[in-house]
């Protein structure tokens, strides 16, 4: 079978799309199939192309097996919509003509947020007259609406027209979470056309470790309490709430919580924003690290005595499970947990750390101070970290939705 999947997100991008699409293209070329992927240069969040590549009309290479063609598109930094969307654009244009040159394909998959890469991937099936899936990664235009980027509108109802026209025209789609399949029935889209595969882990690559030594050592946190947020620095994201309860640890009066120091790793459209208001707040507890490549990235979770995961408290994110929560199982790294909803329940289910209201920054703080002194409750939050990781294992993720898309092609 020839899988042809279209995103505009792929390593040596370090992202949650761009890792789950390589760790279940890799272990489908392993398991016989043949995959191509359409992307663009790499360059997310930064919009700066990576070294060793060009934004270039067609480009070539081979990854684990995985033939991977880029294209031309229009590049900007992951910050303003009208910028953004002419990149969206510009690859779902792209993606169609290069799919020309793409030989005997069996099957099409485009996956969102943002719908121009699955809207490609509707045209690219009608052309090659091929089921095609819609990978749903998120409730898009929805989520936009809810970091205040677009108000109602007439573009954000046109949008929401196309979201549904994409639901209904689909073959078959394949969604991150339960929330979003309840989500979409409840919009009209037949339940038995929607099977459901969560984000997971690299098993291979997180695994439970001591401090790395040298990290240690070059950061200055011998002896400290660390806490970190991984990953994207998103308008979604709230992570003033963790500067302001940085600000609330530094002015607490007592000496021993100013052994608690927390990471902030990864770029984004509000870092520098970020970094300009702990700087204001003249925080010493508080340090930002640039986005290192994914080899590196378990080397920074193994700082880690507990991990920050956060969202701005908003109903539609109470639909979303942060990826971040599964590589901090697999690293053994407990977690405070500031999204409500289905990730919430996961959390509570598997004893993997504890939920907090999002958006409240004096509660988490006074997590993080209670944390830093309980190391009972750490370690069996650890334990049970470890033991609920193979249940998102990405190799039998990857396989339970390759039997998705070989079904869809009997139908």
């Amino acid at each position: 079978m020839h899988i042809l999947f279209l995103t505009d997100n792929f390593p040596p991008e370090v992202n949650a799309p761009a890792s789950r699409t390589f760790e279940h293209c890799r272990e489908w070329v392993r398991l016989g199939e043949q995959v191509t992927v359409i992307t663009c240069a790499p360059n997310f969040p930064k919009g700066k192309v990576f070294a060793g590549y060009r934004n270039r009309l067609w480009q070539t290479e081979t990854i684990e097996g995985i033939r991977v063609i880029r294209v031309w598109t229009y590049i900007t930094a992951n910050e303003g919509f009208i910028r953004r969307s002419l990149d969206y654009l510009s690859f779902m244009v792209s993606s169609n003509i290069a799919s020309l040159w793409v030989r005997k394909v069996d099957i099409v998959i485009g996956t969102s947020p943002q719908f121009f890469t699955v809207c490609a991937a509707y045209i690219v099936g009608l052309l090659k007259r091929v089921p095609w899936i819609f990978e749903l990664r998120d409730i898009w235009p929805a989520s936009i609406r809810a970091v205040g980027s677009m108000g109602d509108s007439f573009l954000y109802r046109s949008l929401e027209r196309l979201e549904l026209f994409l639901y209904k025209k689909a073959t078959h789609i394949i969604a991150l979470t339960q929330s979003f399949k309840k989500e979409l029935i409840s919009r009209g889209v037949e339940a038995d056309k929607i099977d459901v595969v969560t984000n997971g882990v690299d098993l291979s690559l997180f695994k439970p470790r001591s401090k790395d030594a040298a990290l240690v050592q070059r950061l200055g946190l011998e002896n400290q309490f660390i806490a970190g947020y991984i990953g994207t620095i998103g308008m979604a994201h709230g992570l003033e709430t963790i500067i302001e309860a940085a600000e609330i640890i530094q002015n607490t009066p007592n000496p021993e919580n100013h052994n608690i120091k927390i990471l902030i790793l990864g770029d984004g459209a509000r870092k520098e924003f970020l970094k300009q208001l702990a700087k204001d707040k003249k925080l010493k507890n508080l340090i930002f690290i640039d986005t290192v490549p994914k080899a590196e990235v378990a080397d920074y979770w193994s700082l880690l005595d507990v991990s920050i995961i956060h969202l701005k408290k908003d109903p539609l994110f109470e639909k979303v499970i942060p990826s971040k929560l599964f590589e901090s199982m697999a690293m053994g790294v407990p977690v405070l947990h500031g999204v409500l909803g289905e990730s919430a329940e996961i959390v509570n289910r598997l004893g993997v750390g504890k939920t907090i209201i999002p958006d409240c920054p004096r509660v988490l703080a006074q997590e993080l101070l209670n944390l830093s002194m309980n190391a009972l409750e750490l370690q069996q939050m650890k334990k049970a970290a470890l033991q609920a990781a193979n249940q998102f294992d990405r190799e039998h993720l990857a396989k339970s939705m390759l039997a998705s898309i070989t079904e869809t092609v009997k139908t």
